[in-house]
């Protein structure tokens, strides 16, 4: 009995662990395009511009509270899903482009980390109104922000417009996607700024982010196809 006691642990030692490699590419590369595609139809929705003053923004969000509603679902699936998104396009650009892609996640991660603080001011508005307050009460509650507000605006702004064209420069290099998705990913961002702080065109914003998510769907498809020894090491 102690033998087979013995035989059945050391069998039972000798097993290897799970390889999930293919289930986590899978999963990452599901992930990769949400992110962006959410935000697309956000920004499209939006029921202000980033442009319009306060009163403006406080009037129109008391206007629209159901698609506020929904701009606050969809920024929240786009803080769970943007940051595990680019770190699955830096696992597959880092080989052939390390600096550029480190150089990119750098910018990027801390952008769409901050990306939760400003979606806390849709929040706060879409409470108050919900909440009976006046029009002048919630001017003055948007208007009164902490500091750290205009830090995670620094930041999200320099993080997700340089990091995405940092990005897309390492998607060229490396070539692991075709040269059209790495072009869409650089143009995305500037064209993105343009549209959201020069003209205030909630559909030339769609355009762009859309860009965005078409380059990662590229980056997506890419990490399905990769084997599973070039996407990371086997269990030990």
């Amino acid at each position: 009995m102690t033998a087979l006691g013995v035989s059945a642990s050391t069998k039972a030692a000798r097993k290897p662990p799970a390889d999930l490699r293919r289930y986590s590419r899978w999963f990452l590369a599901l992930l990769v395009p949400i992110g962006p595609a959410a935000i697309a139809v956000l920004r499209y929705v939006l029921p202000y511009l980033t442009v319009d003053d306060t009163d403006e923004i406080v009037r129109k969000v008391a206007a629209d509270l159901q698609t506020t509603s929904l701009v606050l679902w969809l920024g929240f699936v786009a803080v769970l899903t943007l940051v595990p998104g680019v770190i699955a396009v830096g696992r597959l650009t880092r080989r052939r482009a390390p600096r550029t892609t480190a150089a990119a996640l750098l910018l990027l991660i801390p952008g769409y980390l901050a990306l939760g603080w400003l979606i806390g001011s849709d929040l706060l508005l879409w409470t108050g109104v919900e909440a009976g307050l006046d029009q002048s009460t919630l001017v003055q509650l948007y208007n009164t922000t902490h500091m750290t507000t205009a830090i995670a605006a620094g930041v999200f702004v320099l993080g997700h417009v340089l990091g995405t064209v940092l990005l897309g420069v390492a998607m060229w290099r490396s070539g692991a996607v075709p040269r059209w998705a790495a072009v869409l990913t650089v143009v995305a961002q500037p064209l993105h700024f343009v549209a959201a702080v020069i003209v205030g065109s909630p559909s030339l914003d769609l355009v762009a982010w859309g860009m965005n998510a078409v380059g990662f769907a590229a980056v997506a498809v890419a990490v399905i196809r990769l084997p599973d020894d070039e996407w990371d090491l086997p269990p030990a």
